[in-house]
């Protein structure tokens, strides 16, 4: 009771104190451009689908960020906010296309063919500059695109994520998970840190309560952070407000981090791989519940939450074993 205690004081501290939310906003009115050419009719079905989405979330100028190009007659000037470019083709159609004209934008070139009657292909990764990778889906719809054609769509717009899903709803669910990995990764980090001060005789002593205090202060302002980055990508505006209406989702993150402890203190040498993986799933759990609240306008279900938490758990467990064992090993 008296750790719980300590994390949800830690917890209001750090709402009080303030999460930057200038730079929440900064981050979702960043410029962008993607560049769409090819047959017409595939480009009107993707404009359409990257842009649906309830009108109060849309933003005014998100059909601005979608651009038609034609490379024949090119009088488009790729400036820094261009990112990339979508050439949408039915079969057949790719062998007789100009791409080297679309080459000349320097670019990641995303080739959309749809076919019907082919089985699904994908690039196995993203594009780089003035490159292009196919991807062959049935039909333009949400479910063919987000397995890989939307995840390396926003793998190449870097730093951009929380803008791309503002204003092109179909891709909120794919920035969500991808801001979810990238805090969790961070989470583990800071977890990671704290158990190596705690392992060390002496210094842990002296320093480990402080360290302790330190990544659950880190970790929940990670969290709080990851919660406003989706609800902006999900054309919320930044309001640390808005967090009390998440902070159940929040608080079984701080669970998880006592049972961090708690492992890492019984298991010194394998502590470091304990807390940084249940540093690392409790993030997870927090921005897939978070995902899921924006998605279906409503919290878990009891039922819903517990198998998230078992699942993420098992998850965690299995990092843990196999960096231990790789420890053992000599990091081999």
């Amino acid at each position: 009771m008296k750790n719980a205690s300590i994390a949800a004081g830690d917890l209001m501290t750090l709402v009080r104190k303030g999460v930057n939310v200038a730079s929440v906003g900064a981050e979702a009115r960043k410029p962008f451009r993607f560049f769409l050419c090819g047959d017409p009719g595939l480009v009107a079905e993707l404009r359409a689908l990257l842009l649906w989405g309830r009108d109060d979330t849309v933003p005014f100028d998100a059909a601005a960020t979608l651009e038609t190009i034609d490379p024949l007659h090119r009088t488009t000037v790729a400036g820094p906010d261009a990112r990339l470019i979508i050439f949408l083709a039915r079969p057949g159609d790719l062998g007789g296309a100009r791409i080297d004209l679309l080459q000349q934008f320097k670019l990641p070139i995303f080739v959309l063919t749809v076919d019907p009657d082919v089985p699904e292909t994908h690039a196995t990764a993203p594009p780089e500059a003035g490159a292009l990778a196919e991807y062959v889906v049935p039909r333009i719809d949400r479910d063919c695109l987000r397995v890989k054609f939307f995840v390396h769509l926003i793998e190449r717009c870097k730093g951009l994520e929380i803008a791309i899903g503002r204003r092109l709803p179909a891709l909120r669910e794919s920035v969500a998970s991808k801001l979810t990995r990238d805090a969790a990764s961070s989470a583990l980090k800071v977890a990671a840190a704290s158990a190596i001060v705690d392992s060390v005789p002496l210094f842990g002593v002296v320093l480990g309560l402080v360290a302790s205090a330190g990544d659950t202060v880190a970790i929940t302002g990670l969290q709080i952070v990851l919660m406003m980055q989706i609800g902006a990508a999900y054309g919320k505006d930044p309001d640390v407000q808005r967090m009390w209406e998440l902070l159940p989702i929040v608080g079984g993150g701080l669970g998880w981090r006592a049972l961090s402890r708690e492992l890492s203190g019984f298991v010194p040498v394998a502590g470091i791989a304990i807390k940084g993986a249940i540093a690392y799933a409790g993030t997870i759990v927090v921005g897939d519940g978070v995902t899921f609240f924006y998605e279906h306008g409503r919290h878990m279900t009891a039922g819903q939450a517990a198998q998230l938490y078992e699942e993420r758990k098992r998850s965690a467990t299995t990092f843990a074993k196999d960096t231990i064992k790789r420890l053992r090993r000599g990091g081999k």
